[in-house]
């Protein structure tokens, strides 16, 4: 077995270009994963595949990476404005900052030209203390968004909502908590018509409250904090129809 981007006869740029002009009416971007765990010895190369196929379908690229190598610093400046680097928020070894509290300058430099930083908290991609760095040197996350899959829908991510009150527990306004799960994704994926409740779009709406209780929360490190407030579902709505 193999990470699904380590072998190069998988990666087929000519094939993938052709399924992104085959589908340009959903297809909102191209995915790459890489580090030791998806792409292996092959390193960054998946990577620049996928901007290589990005910029001849005009697609925004989201990379995920895993565990170095390759090293964050070489995944990141790889990414060009409009491209999304997902599990931003991820603990060491591939942690967005030292661990003296300074974001490293290459992330920095990243946001200045326009690269959008998305959570993806999944089963191995966030950590407590990392978000509280991020945060506390207010450097907000783009898109906050869940990463759920067989390995994390039990735990540690659960659900969006889970994550979302996370960062309300993390001291995240929740004015920034809603932006970065609204407006923030929209743009990701140049629909600047979701996310917005303005007259003439789409007329879909989650309502949420926020319950006050005792809640334990856990990040990819199995690290626990308590809470006293999350987010529940009250409602959806959509295209206009109101649901449960």
């Amino acid at each position: 077995m193999v990470g699904e981007s380590e072998d190069v006869r998988l990666l087929h740029s000519r094939a993938c270009l052709n399924v992104a002009n085959l589908n340009k009416d959903f297809l909102v971007g191209i995915k790459v994963r890489v580090g030791a765990r998806a792409s292996g010895s092959m390193g960054h190369a998946p990577l620049d595949i996928a901007l290589e196929v990005a910029e001849e379908a005009g697609l925004p690229v989201m990379c995920h990476l895993d565990w170095p190598p390759p090293s964050p610093i070489e995944v990141i400046n790889r990414l060009r404005e409009g491209n999304v680097l997902t599990h931003c928020f991820r603990p060491f070894p591939a942690a967005p900052a030292r661990s003296d509290g300074r974001i490293r300058e290459a992330i920095l430099e990243a946001r200045e030209r326009g690269v959008i930083f998305d959570i993806g908290h999944g089963v191995g991609s966030f950590g407590f203390e990392t978000a509280e760095t991020m945060l506390n040197a207010g450097f907000l996350p783009d898109a906050i968004s869940s990463d759920v899959h067989s390995l994390s829908i039990k735990g540690p991510a659960y659900d969006q909502l889970v994550t979302l009150s996370k960062f309300l527990h993390l001291g995240t306004s929740i004015t920034d908590i809603i932006a970065a799960s609204t407006t923030g994704p929209a743009r990701a994926i140049r629909r600047p018509d979701l996310g917005t409740l303005s007259p003439g779009r789409i007329g879909d709406a989650t309502i949420l409250s926020i319950e006050k209780g005792e809640f334990i929360f856990t990040n990819s490190l199995g690290h626990t904090r308590s809470g006293e407030k999350k987010f529940t579902l009250k409602g959806i709505v959509l295209d206009g129809e109101m649901w449960g």
